[in-house]
């Protein structure tokens, strides 16, 4: 078996990855850059300008608060799903998240949203429990927890991230997704990342200082 260089390897990731191409730099400059925008679910990115929004929801967070859109007007936040139990990739997205809390701990421009896709175990308890394992600073990190349909709407619809759906159409599959998705302070979708992958968590980091420091 032929042997794949690793540099190449990674190229071919970056190149392969359509979040990967979320850096551009403005026209008559080399330093300042910006984001693109994902439109649609066959997540092109595009620089003309944003048209999707994350749609209206409310849901209850570990504490039973309710969270809805508003809580988040105006405010940068990178969202994921997952669910209490898992025993795959979650424990890998929830020390990510936890590293993206402590990063921005101070900064109150900046907000985490972890979904649960299997709310029928996922009750608000079992949330606060599942916080309070993870370390979750209740003003930084909310985990949301509502009906199963609204929560896998927004997954599909709202933010992109179930990519079988996007495949198969098929609304009966169990969402599991590993995607982060950073949500700027209109709501407008800017980046998808793989939430398991440290290059990815450390080029997510270098976006969200891109939206600080240009707002676009």
């Amino acid at each position: 078996m032929k042997v794949v260089p690793f540099l190449l390897v990674l190229s071919v990731v970056f190149s392969c990855n359509p979040a990967s191409k979320g850096e551009k730099a403005s026209a008559g400059s080399t330093k300042t850059k910006t984001l693109p925008y994902f439109n649609s679910s066959d997540l092109t990115p595009t620089w003309e300008g944003g048209t999707h929004t994350i749609p209206p929801f409310e849901f209850l967070n570990q504490n039973g608060k309710t969270i809805t859109n508003e809580t988040l007007k105006g405010k940068i936040y990178v969202a994921d799903f997952f669910f209490a139990t898992c025993p795959g990739i979650c424990p890998k997205l929830a020390k990510n998240m936890g590293l993206l809390q402590e990063t921005f701990k101070k900064d109150t421009t900046i907000q985490l949203v972890s979904h649960t896709v299997m709310p029928w175990n996922d009750s608000v308890p079992v949330l606060k429990e599942y916080a309070l394992k993870n370390n979750v600073i209740d003003t930084k990190w909310n985990l949301l927890t509502g009906e199963q349909e609204a929560l896998y709407d927004i997954a599909r619809k709202g933010y992109f991230a179930d990519e079988d759906f996007l495949k198969t159409g098929s609304t009966d599959d169990f969402i599991h997704t590993e995607n982060f998705i950073l949500v700027d302070g209109k709501g407008y979708i800017r980046g998808l990342y793989n939430g398991t992958l440290d290059f990815d968590i450390r080029r997510l980091l270098r976006h969200i200082a891109i939206l600080q420091n240009t707002g676009t």
